[in-house]
């Protein structure tokens, strides 16, 4: 049904963390994939990092996934300022809209309360509400609530890629966040599965569902 897909992703690691498997079930089957990045978070990084690190630790991504260079656009918005941003975001989103025409958006929800999540999401749905399909991923450190309205089924070999993904990121692994762990990703895979009857899945909210 759908098949150009636009991925957002307020930071390098978000989209993976909340729609990995689901973005290599689509690459998979020959979607379409235009991957857009806002921050590189630079100020986030461990102490003696360069500032760079999640960029490549991204790209490292990308190349795993075999994306080429016009299927991805990283931007260098600074952390946790992305509200100073709000019209130039909008701006970019616009432009993309005309230019790639996606007919699937994927990106942060609008009840996730990291500041510059829900600016990506507010944006998001301003420049797409009127002419495709919005679907949101799950970040449960972030949400108060989340409305599990929308399943993608996957098969074990995308979770498993999922997890190889993640360990791109290095600079969040010394960290000890613990949603980057192995094991919270096959719970939280095998936890949204069960609901679904299935052996696992990546759960959305629908924004915007067209027909």
């Amino acid at each position: 049904m759908y098949n150009r897909i636009l991925v957002l992703s307020p930071h390098t690691d978000d989209a993976e963390l909340g729609a990995g498997g689901t973005i290599i079930k689509f690459i998979a089957e020959k979607k379409q994939i235009l991957w857009v990045v806002f921050s590189t978070a630079e100020e986030s990084l461990p102490k003696g990092m360069k500032k760079d690190t999640l960029e490549k630790e991204f790209i490292s991504v990308t190349k795993k996934l075999d994306l080429q260079k016009d299927q991805y656009i990283v931007n260098h918005f600074q952390v946790r300022k992305l509200h100073e941003k709000r019209q130039e975001i909008l701006e970019l989103l616009v432009q993309i809209r005309n230019k790639f025409l996606p007919d699937l958006v994927i990106g942060p929800s609008l009840n996730d309360f990291h500041q510059d999540h829900i600016i990506v999401a507010t944006e998001m749905v301003r420049a797409f509400k009127g002419t495709a399909s919005i679907i949101s991923y799950e970040l449960p450190w972030n949400h108060v609530t989340f409305h599990t309205q929308l399943f993608v089924r996957l098969d074990k070999k995308y979770i498993e890629k999922k997890i190889e993904l993640l360990k791109s990121y290095n600079s969040q692994i010394v960290k000890k966040r613990s949603y980057f762990s192995k094991e919270f990703i096959l719970g939280i895979a095998r936890t949204r599965g069960v609901q679904i009857n299935n052996q696992f899945a990546e759960a959305f909210e629908v924004i915007r569902w067209m027909i």
